[in-house]
């Protein structure tokens, strides 16, 4: 593998509506991360990822974008941004932004004109076709709900949006479209950005022409992803964007793209590949359904393991996953893999430990660092998030009970990893002086940045740990660089795995069971003593190749090879 700049570092997701407010409106802002970027730099992050902060309606938090151009005034401003930019860099820190192109918003300048003239040269911008008799192209579900086509007012005419409504798809068929959003990323590359979370980008390649296919739902409708994978051809796409925009900036691009083949990964992220890497995301849609959040159904710790092994044997030799526990998209990590019984901060250190010492780029999504859990919503009135209000309406359809939907979107919600994050145990937990725009999780008497910070034993300290294995000078090349190898994959409740360096190798194992377990491996059997390099428990029991874990137990020990 060709050796990167970002190959041994860590990376943190910024959610900044909700990461520091600076100004008492209740919204975070660029200032208010710029104020916290001591706190990111004594965690030890070195590569931050801001979602979306341009101007835009929030009909979706920010993905919709009105102006690529332009920082929205609620987020502060351009100099802001330059600012964070400039000092970042000061701290060893580099910036990172979320790049929309599937689609824009429907209060974009260009979807304006589109709309004024839809058969004219904006109008080819976007997928605007005829509706005959009153019927739309074809039975495509959106993301969020309902068909994929939306009337334009005055028309005989609709427009395709595969999220919301207001985020119509731009079309990567035309090649002046294309030009456009090149020009638009080279600009931000211009101003120092290292490069790009590239955000549902598996959706720019429409399976033309439009036609239905069989319907999953009793509306008829085709599930989106189900629709995308009839779609071929998008490289031609990825590797212009590459060749034009991120190549020759040495740009850092990490890619938004469920559901690869084996021989498509090497496309995305191999030596040549579109991207430098690309989320792991095959636990994250371990036990979702098609049908809705009614009848998903929650990973246990087998299928956690299972998941995580089968993406670094995808991985092995074609190239450099992004591993995660959570994101903006997802419920807290801590809520959705650990049993409840391991829902402490023994539990949780675990499960940071496992996902974290797997070949790939850590992503640490805010707060995780401080092990927060799921938020706890007593009404549907409280949720913000439009995918959770659809998933809502869609439990009731299915014969949900108002209490049985409400616990349903308690789990599943995006809004969990939303809520602001917790600095202090002090009014709106440190994080405005003002109203949070939306509810505290309750939890931030308790679960906040500042008693963390001075504790030697809490999770912010033992992400620290992780960190600096990263970058030590004995172990940190097989941190980064060392083949995966499971082990005792067996062993129920057991996830344990070697990584297999030059100079030496590491065991890392963590027992998910409630009971303490006691495990055997030959590699341990001729140790006389092992160097034990991380352990969220006070006891160590090695005797004679026997390894004695307590209940949510994690190890990190180092083997000479």
């Amino acid at each position: 593998m060709e050796r990167k700049w970002w190959h041994n570092k860590t990376a943190y997701q910024i959610y900044p509506k909700s990461f520091y407010d600076s100004n008492g409106d209740g919204i975070g802002d660029i200032p208010g991360i710029i104020e916290k970027l001591d706190y990111l730099k004594e965690l030890g992050v070195e590569i931050l990822w801001l979602s979306p902060v341009y101007l835009s309606p929030c009909a979706d938090q920010g993905y919709d974008i009105a102006d690529y151009y332009q920082i929205d005034p609620k987020f502060g401003t351009m100099e802001d941004m330059d600012r964070l930019i400039r000092e970042a860099r000061d701290r060893g820190m580099e910036i990172l932004m979320d790049l929309v192109v599937n689609h824009c918003s429907d209060e974009h300048e260009w979807f304006q004109k589109a709309c004024a003239d839809p058969d004219g040269e904006y109008g080819k911008l976007f997928y605007i076709e005829d509706m005959k008799d009153g019927k739309v192209p074809c039975n495509w579900r959106s993301y969020f709900g309902g068909s994929v086509w939306e009337p334009i007012p005055g028309t005989n005419k609709c427009y395709l949006h595969a999220f919301h409504k207001k985020q119509p798809d731009l079309n990567w068929e035309n090649p002046k479209l294309r030009e456009s959003v090149y020009k638009m990323i080279n600009w931000w590359l211009d101003k120092g950005l290292a490069g790009f979370r590239i955000d549902a980008i598996i959706n720019i390649k429409k399976p033309l022409p439009f036609c239905s296919y069989p319907a999953d739902r009793e509306d008829g409708l085709c599930d989106m992803g189900r629709v995308m994978e009839k779609a071929h051809g998008i490289g031609a796409f990825l590797g212009e964007m590459q060749e034009q925009c991120f190549r020759p900036y040495d740009a850092f691009t990490v890619g938004e793209v469920f559901n690869a083949s084996d021989e498509a990964l090497s496309d995305f992220i191999g030596e040549d590949g579109w991207f430098s890497s690309m989320f792991d995301f095959r636990q994250t849609v371990e036990g979702k359904s098609d049908k809705g959040w009614y009848d998903c159904r929650i990973p246990e710790p087998e299928d956690y393991k299972r998941c995580c092994f089968e993406s670094q044997r995808q991985a092995r030799g074609r190239g450099y996953l992004s591993n995660i526990i959570e994101n903006h998209d997802e419920p807290r990590g801590v809520s959705h893999y650990l049993p409840e019984y391991a829902r402490n901060e023994t539990g949780k250190k675990l499960l940071a430990a496992m996902y974290f010492m797997l070949k790939g780029l850590p992503f640490i999504y805010q707060g995780q660092e401080l092990g927060m859990e799921n938020t706890v919503f007593t009404s549907i009135e409280q949720v913000d998030d439009i995918s959770s209000l659809d998933e809502y309406r869609r439990c009731l359809e299915v014969g949900c009970s108002e209490k049985q939907a409400l616990e349903i979107v308690n789990h599943y919600s995006r809004d969990n990893g939303r809520t602001p994050f917790p600095w202090s145990d002090g009014e709106a937990g440190g994080f405005t002086t003002g109203t949070p725009w939306i509810s505290m999780n309750p939890s931030y008497k308790t679960v906040n940045a500042a008693d963390q910070m001075k504790r030697s034993d809490s999770m912010f300290s033992y992400y620290q740990e992780l960190i600096r294995l990263r970058k030590d000078q004995t172990y940190g090349e097989t941190v980064v660089y060392g083949e995966t190898e499971p082990c005792l994959v067996e062993e129920k409740n057991i996830m344990a795995y070697f990584r297999r360096g030059e100079k030496n190798s590491l065991l890392v194992i963590g027992n998910f069971d409630r009971c303490e377990r006691t495990v055997r491996l030959k590699e341990l059997e001729e140790l006389s003593s092992a160097n034990l390099l991380l352990n969220n428990c006070e006891s160590f029991r090695l005797k004679q190749g026997s390894l004695t874990l307590e209940s949510c137990q994690a190890l990190v020990l180092a083997l000479q090879n």
